[in-house]
């Protein structure tokens, strides 16, 4: 079983970075996908970032492509999230996912799930 754990989150301001990071333990993650989503307050979650064990894939909302960006340490089962000019938009709790499958509708999750962190970001 996959337990993922996120870290990182805190409370910021506009135009500040922040880097989240997602460990994963109880399995090698070499078959897997690691990602990120994200829930704000009364919206729907909603995909930011995927990236592939080979790195192969990799992708980030077109929406924050300019501003965010996913790295991965294969050797420590990790993944990152960089977030840098953040806006208060961007507050919610991040998610780390694993398995994530890419469809019609773009990328869904998949069925492992970190408890998420929090981000706030304030004007």
């Amino acid at each position: 079983q996959v337990q993922l754990m996120e870290s990182g989150g805190g409370a910021v301001e506009v135009g500040e970075s922040l880097r989240l990071s997602c460990a994963a333990t109880g399995r090698q993650m070499n078959s897997y996908s690691m990602g990120w989503f994200r829930q704000a307050p009364g919206k729907e979650r909603e995909f930011v970032a995927v990236k592939s064990y080979f790195g192969g894939v990799a992708d980030v909302a077109d929406s924050l492509k300019d501003r965010f960006s996913i790295d991965r340490d294969n050797a420590a089962d990790t993944v990152y999230l960089q977030m840098s000019n953040l806006k208060p938009e961007d507050t919610a709790v991040y998610y780390c996912n694993a398995n994530l499958v890419y469809t019609a509708a773009g990328w869904g999750p998949g069925e492992f799930w970190g408890r998420g962190t929090q981000v706030t970001v304030s004007s």
